[in-house]
């Protein structure tokens, strides 16, 4: 069974494990997740389940989403993802996934929407230096040269400044320090992509779990 939940950011906090070590741990609300429908190879070429998250008020969808939740018989949702499956024949619509597929010391991948920074220099955005403060220079936080000038054009793949943050980053291989059923909330060791309420997908780590972890 292939280990996938959506959830939302909390916040961070801190524990102490067994041998009083402190740890920083991400607080993450997982599920539940409503399974709404079932994608096979036969009608749709591929093996997926489509979950649903958080509930949503009815008169804030339209007349087609309304009618699938319907279909489903799954009350709506604010949140809709599909889940890439082996196979979909254990799974039924109508079922709930909950965060306790997880147990402590699993390792995961944590996918979200990075914190947006706005318009940035080049200096913020991709770490260069800056120019001489004194004697005169006149250029201190400039992206520098931009090339050739018989070229007459800006190259492709100049680092200049622009937007940054905002983007769907993945952070592999983090830890599952401890995992709270009756609150459906798994705290995870360190930092998570996001800002807080942030909606995130969490999955079992492609780098391997606990068990590849302890055969090293």
């Amino acid at each position: 069974m292939e280990k996938t939940i959506l959830g939302r950011k909390i916040g961070m906090t801190q524990v102490y494990d067994g041998q009083g070590n402190l740890i920083p741990v991400t607080v993450v609300k997982a599920g539940p997740c409503t399974i709404i429908q079932k994608k096979d190879q036969e009608k749709d070429g591929y093996e997926a389940l489509q979950v649903g998250f958080e509930e949503q008020k009815e008169k804030r969808l339209n007349k087609p989403a309304l009618g699938h939740f319907k279909k489903a018989q799954v009350s709506p949702k604010r949140f809709v993802k599909e889940i890439p499956v082996t196979s979909t024949e254990e799974y039924q619509v109508g079922q709930e996934i909950k965060v306790d597929i997880f147990n402590e010391g699993d390792f995961i991948d944590v996918t979200g929407i990075s914190k947006g920074r706005g318009f940035a220099g080049s200096i913020k955005r991709h770490g260069q230096s800056r120019g001489p403060k004194t004697h005169g220079s006149h250029y201190h936080r400039g992206p520098g040269s931009l090339g050739s000038v018989d070229a007459a054009r800006v190259f492709k793949g100049r680092p200049l400044p622009g937007r940054m943050g905002a983007d769907r980053v993945t952070v592999q291989k983090l830890q599952v320090v401890q995992v709270l059923p009756e609150k459906d909330v798994i705290l995870v060791k360190g930092p998570v992509p996001g800002n807080k309420k942030g909606l995130l997908v969490i999955k079992e780590s492609i780098k391997g779990g606990k068990e590849k972890a302890a055969s090293k």
